[in-house]
This record gives structure tokens, sequence and C-alpha cells, in this order.
């Protein structure tokens, strides 16, 4: 008709009669021209689920944090730090690819399904170990895993490529922590004990299906079930738990400070004492997954930074007991590890005041009586290993320091009063020698004899005596070699 402009139909080009130049990779590398021309994912679509990933790994993230502490068996305190330290990484990385897809304000910190998080809700509430590894790695993981993996699929690689990378990322550690999942609910989740759990299991699965799946992707969303554990909300427990092969927690007969630092002893029977001061960091992990958990109100960033630092930690302690091991040592029949200072710290203390007196202990770390020494002690030894032990040590403590004056010292408005403020607190906290002894819980053996003259043995030395004769306690000196308090 005159007048109305002509329509030309939507005809697409073969993608086989376009060919890039010299016949490159088309698209960068990352897709082909017939995936590229598809219709994936609308912005709408991409971070309705983008948002549900996030709580996945931000629940998760609290689940591994709530339950750390009290979770007695070492391995899994392990795991846990270490897979809540991936969660929470990812989870920041989720909520800065919301922030860039037109989406103020975020609305993150908002439930996105009341069945999805009562999911979550039911494995942070589980009884037992069994009942919350089983889970966490055979129902949460999982199912974070195949939305990661549908979301890849169906949205466009081109245009959503940031998203489609983000998730890729995420699958590697994802995928590796469902892989230590296989390994591991086997051995925590007998038969009997999975038998009584089949029913939970199934609720759980079907809180996912009421949910549209952990994505939302399903179309079919039948009614959700009833809580089952969750009826009364989590309570966070800050008392540690060891398993079996810690049998002396309240043990204070070794002072490993005094020896390290007294110049009499020659290094290399200091790489011991150091591998037991890395292993006994058990229990910073404990007392820093109390002050995460116990914190409100801060800036996601703030969980990335301490969880990392939760992390590191661990590291440590993993450290030592490899030492151990490398220096045929079975530490489990001669080192008696405590769990005094984490015990304390946390029973004692509120989470700014543990704090305040982990930044002053690591203050501590930095001068030469600190990590330096520690690390020059390695390399004096001729131990190659404690000196590689020392020197990544020494670089976590440097971070740690910054981790330290980004959210403690700031929250106290000034460095030098936040230090004498965590000194303060650290002389408050009793950590009575006297008691775990009259209490019938420990009788602070001096274990250091029988684990210097095993070493000995070992490496074929003969024990030096004036070594083998160190008999000092923690009864009357703390571990940075200040008075203990008499006061609770």
């Amino acid at each position: 008709m005159p007048g109305r402009s002509s329509l030309i139909p939507f005809q697409p080009m073969n993608p086989s009669e376009y060919r890039p130049l010299h016949d490159l990779p088309p698209i960068a590398g990352i897709t082909s021209f017939d995936e590229a021309m598809r219709i994936g994912l609308s912005i709408d679509d991409c971070v309705a689920r983008l948002k549900r990933h996030h709580w996945a790994f931000r629940r998760l993230h609290e689940i591994f944090i709530q339950r750390l502490t009290a979770e007695p068996i070492y391995e899994l305190k392990m795991a846990f730090s270490l897979h809540a330290h991936y969660c929470a990484e990812h989870a920041a990385a989720w909520r800065k690819r919301v922030a860039e897809m037109r989406e103020p304000p975020l609305g993150l910190d908002q439930v996105p399904d009341a069945a999805l998080d009562i999911f979550f809700d039911e494995i942070l509430a589980a009884p037992d170990t069994a009942a919350l590894v089983a889970g966490i790695y055979e129902h949460a993981l999982p199912a974070l895993q195949r939305a990661l993996e549908r979301h890849m699929a169906d949205t466009n690689k081109l245009v959503d490529h940031p998203t489609v990378r983000i998730c890729r990322f995420a699958l590697i550690e994802v995928n590796e922590m469902t892989e230590y999942g296989e390994k591991a609910v086997p051995q925590l989740v007998p038969g009997a004990r999975r038998r009584e759990l089949d029913e939970w299991r199934r609720r759980l699965e079907d809180f996912l299906r009421a949910a549209g799946g952990l994505d939302g992707a399903a179309q079919e969303r039948p009614p959700a079930p009833s809580r089952m554990y969750s009826g009364k909300p989590h309570a966070y427990d800050p008392r540690p738990r060891r398993d079996e092969r810690f049998p002396d927690p309240y043990n204070m007969g070794v002072h490993a400070e005094a020896f390290l630092y007294d110049g009499k002893f020659p290094p290399l029977p200091k790489t011991l004492m150091m591998y037991y001061k890395r292993l006994r960091e058990i229990d910073v992990p404990e007392m820093m997954a109390s002050i995460i958990a116990e914190t409100k109100g801060k800036p996601w960033e703030y969980m990335v930074d301490m969880t990392r630092q939760l992390w590191d930690e661990a590291r440590h302690a993993m450290m030592g007991e490899v030492g151990f091991i490398r220096a045929g040592l079975d530490w489990r029949k001669y080192v008696r590890v405590n769990f005094t200072w984490s015990l304390a710290l946390n029973t004692q203390l509120k989470p700014l005041e543990r704090h305040a007196v982990l930044y002053f202990i690591e203050q501590g770390l930095m001068p030469k009586t600190g990590k330096r020494f520690e690390w020059e002690t390695g390399v004096a030894s001729g131990d190659a290993f404690a000196a590689l032990v020392q020197d990544y040590d020494w670089a976590d403590e440097v971070l740690h320091a910054r981790i330290g004056r980004d959210w403690y010292i700031k929250a106290m408005g000034e460095a030098k009063a936040a230090v004498a403020y965590g000194d303060e607190c650290w002389s408050r906290v009793l950590i009575d020698w006297h008691s775990y002894r009259a209490q019938g819980l420990t009788k602070h053996e001096n274990w250091w004899p029988a684990a210097y003259a095993e070493w000995c043995r070992v490496q074929g030395r003969n024990p030096d005596p004036e070594v083998l004769a160190y008999a000092t306690t923690y009864e009357q000196v703390r571990a940075d070699l200040k008075e203990v308090s008499v006061s609770g």
C-alpha cells in the first residue's frame, strides 16, 4: 500500500555460508554461530536464577560456619573451613554479577523462595554429623551443581558470557566439594543410619521440588512438606569438640613458646614445637567461626575476608599435621593438642572482644619473636619443609593483619586504642590451669620428653639431655609470655 514501509522477512544466513577470516575460531572461541544465535535467558530470568545461586552459596557458608566449632571430627573441621571459604568467595561473585544487571535495589538479603530456605534450614538443624554431611554433600551441593550446569546450558553463551564464566569457575569448586562428599559420606553414614534418615532425605527433595528446583526453573511446584528438624531454629554451639585422637584437650603441660624463644635450645628440635604450634591452630577456626556466626550487620566483604583467614588457620593446622608425618612422629600417640584457647574465648567473650584478642595476638606475631623468627628457625634447622611452612605462615599473617585493620581497627576507630582493648580483653580471659587439673579434666602431662625421644629414635639421633628435660608449662605464663590472669 502506498505510504507504508515494507517489512523484510527475517531470513537468517546459513552459518555454513559465513566463514571467519582464515577460518579462525568464531565468537572469540567461546561458542559457535548456531549457539550464539539461540535465544537464551532474559535478564529477568537470568537474575532470578542468579539470586537463587547466591542464596545457596550464602546458606551453605552459614551451615559450614555454624556447624564447624562443635563438629568433633578434625578432617570435617578442615573441610568445612575450606568449603566455607569457597562459598563466601562464590557468593561474592554472584552479588557482583547481579549488581551489573540493572537490578537496584539488589534484594540479595531477601529469601528468594520459602521452600528453598526451609531446605537449607533443615540441613543446618541436622541432628548429628551423619545427617549433616548427607544433607550437604548428597542434596544441597548436587542440587547447586545441577543448577549451575543448567544455567550454562540455558543461557546464551555470548550475550550472557560474564555469567557463564562465573558458573564455570564456581563449578570447579562445587565439583570438588561434591567429590569430597562422595568419598566422605559413605564413611560417615552407615547403612542403618542411612535408613533412619530416609524420610528426612525424601523431605529435603520435596522441599526442592516445591521450590521449582534450586534454581526455580521447574514449572511443577507441589506443596512443601512440613519441617522435620528445623521446627526449632538452630542455635550456634560455641563449645569446641574434638574426636578420639585428642584425648587430653585441656592439657597445658608443654609451653611451646617458652621453648621456641629460648636461645639455649638448638633449631632442629624447635621444628617439632613449631609443628605442634601449627597443629594446635585448629582452635583458631573454631574461634573465628564463632565471630562470624555471631556478628551481625556486616557487609558480605567482611564474611569473605574473615572466612579466608579462617581457612588459612585451618591450612596452618594441616601444615603441622603434615610436618609431624614427614618427621616420622605419630602426633596422635605422642602429642596432646588442647582446645583451651577457643573454649575460653568462645564462652567468656563477646564477638568483638574475641576479634580484639585475635588482632592483639597477631600484632605480637610481627616482631622479631614472631613469624620472622619462626621462619629463621626453620631455615637454621636445615629442615626445608619447616622453613617452607613458616615462610607461608608468615605471609598469611601479613594478610591477616590487613584484615584486622580493615574490619577490627575501623570498627574501633583508632589503632592504639584498639590494640590496648585487645590486650585488656585477653587479660580478662581465664584459662585456668589449676582448675582444669582440680576438676580432673587433665593432669597436664608433660608429653614433650616422650615425643622428642621418639623423634630422635626415628631420626637416628642421640637426644640432647637439656632438650629432653624441658618441662615448662602454661601454669603461670600465657602464650605471649605474659603472666596468666587469675581473675575470671
